[in-house]
């Protein structure tokens, strides 16, 4: 494993863009946050978005924390190994990650397919976090029939064909109509996503199914949903928090990307509960 910096400080702050040379497929990742003896935190982002998706929260995560966000692979600027993809290659692309930083332990949260990915570690590498929050997900996303279309659907007619379905359900239509240039932005990077890398993670959601191992999970955990999100409602995060023995849940208002679209409350809480 090789690591190439790429620059720092960038955008006029404190933090590093760099890649994470991996045997297949480069990571890039980025970290926020001045001090170097603050704990860790890692964002997993959702599928079809990149690092710029957790944006609302670095300004007041960083100041507590060592935030290191990287773009799953085939998103963003990271490359994309030949799909398919498995949950447990996300899984250990954290995991090299931690390793090539060295660092030992660390907070963990997740959006979506990134929920799952905190869902695995907690069941197979909890003695390497601290404490996990899993956001707008669930232990089974979705059926593998679902996702098989959907690879299908995205290379018949590519991801531009799936942008106003995304957009109903990632936002409510009253934050649409407020923050279009929001919207537009994660759109954008949705689209700009590779086919590989989507449908890679697409068969990583076909089969991942932790229903059976969530009892597993030792890590205190936080499970955040929108209280409207279509994909994945407050539903399937009650029960996540119910089968973890130090699980508990929290609705916040917003669709899917509940992170943006209620970020204030968000932060607030996600900080009360790494802090606590």
């Amino acid at each position: 494993m090789r690591m190439t910096l790429l620059s720092s400080p960038e955008d006029g702050n404190t933090a590093i863009t760099a890649y994470l040379n991996l045997p297949t497929h480069r990571l890039h990742y980025r970290i926020d946050g001045a001090d170097t003896s603050a704990p860790w935190l890692v964002f997993c982002n959702s599928l079809g978005t990149d690092v710029h998706m957790w944006d609302p929260q670095i300004a007041e995560l960083s100041q507590h924390f060592r935030v290191l966000r990287y773009d799953c692979r085939g998103h963003g600027r990271s490359s994309a190994p030949p799909p398919p993809y498995a949950l447990s290659d996300l899984g250990n692309d954290v995991i090299a990650l931690l390793d090539a930083l060295k660092i030992e332990r660390a907070h963990f949260c997740g959006l979506s397919i990134g929920g799952l990915t905190g869902q695995w570690l907690g069941v197979n590498a909890s003695h390497r976090f601290d404490r996990i929050a899993v956001c707008a997900t669930a232990a089974r996303i979705g059926t593998a029939e679902s996702w098989m279309a959907r690879i299908e659907a995205v290379k018949a007619d590519g991801l531009a064909s799936l942008i106003a379905a995304t957009a109903e359900r990632w936002f409510t239509p009253e934050f649409r109509t407020v923050e279009p240039g929001v919207v537009q932005k994660v759109l954008d990077s949705f689209v700009a996503t590779t086919v590989d890398g989507y449908n890679g993670c697409c068969a990583a959601l076909a089969g991942a199914d932790l229903r059976e191992d969530l009892q597993r999970i030792a890590n205190p955990l936080l499970a955040i949903s929108g209280d409207d999100d279509p994909v994945c409602p407050p539903s399937d995060l009650k029960t996540i928090a119910a089968c973890v023995e130090q699980g508990r849940h929290l609705s916040l208002p917003g669709r899917h990307v509940v992170n943006i679209e209620s970020s204030q409350a968000f932060n607030a809480a996600l900080l009360a509960f790494l802090r606590s």
